[in-house]
């Protein structure tokens, strides 16, 4: 299985930006979806998760309320859709997948895969 997320760019504080991660592979579907987020100098932080089975979703306190995960399974893609964002939002951000672990600040360092990254830039 392979993660590759798309979707960022250059956008301007209050502006949105919706980015996917597609999911290639055996099973795409059956896998807890995450992204985190690693700004220049900074680790990297926990952004947001869907939970597979239940599609229930969670997010870091700094971006609820503005941005929003959603999976498709037939298209075997998750996406976060960023509203409302600010320059504090400007980073690298990377779509993570694992079977058992729901993607989260405590699950980071142990989850099965990751993708490559893709930049948002968030200008003031």
């Amino acid at each position: 299985v392979q993660l590759q997320a798309s979707g960022g760019g250059l956008v301007q504080a209050g502006g949105s930006l919706r980015l996917s991660c597609a999911v290639s592979g055996r099973a795409s579907s059956t896998y807890h979806m995450g992204w985190f987020r690693q700004a220049p100098g900074k680790e990297r932080e926990f952004v947001a998760a869907i939970n597979w089975m239940t599609s229930s979703t969670f997010y870091a306190d700094s971006v609820k309320g503005r941005f929003t995960s959603s999976r498709d399974n037939a298209k075997a893609t998750v996406n976060l859709q960023m509203s409302s964002l600010k320059p504090e939002d400007t980073a690298v951000y990377y779509c993570a997948a694992d079977r058992f672990r729901i993607p989260s600040t405590r699950a980071m360092g142990a989850l099965e895969l990751w993708g490559q990254g893709t930049l948002v830039t968030v200008s003031s």
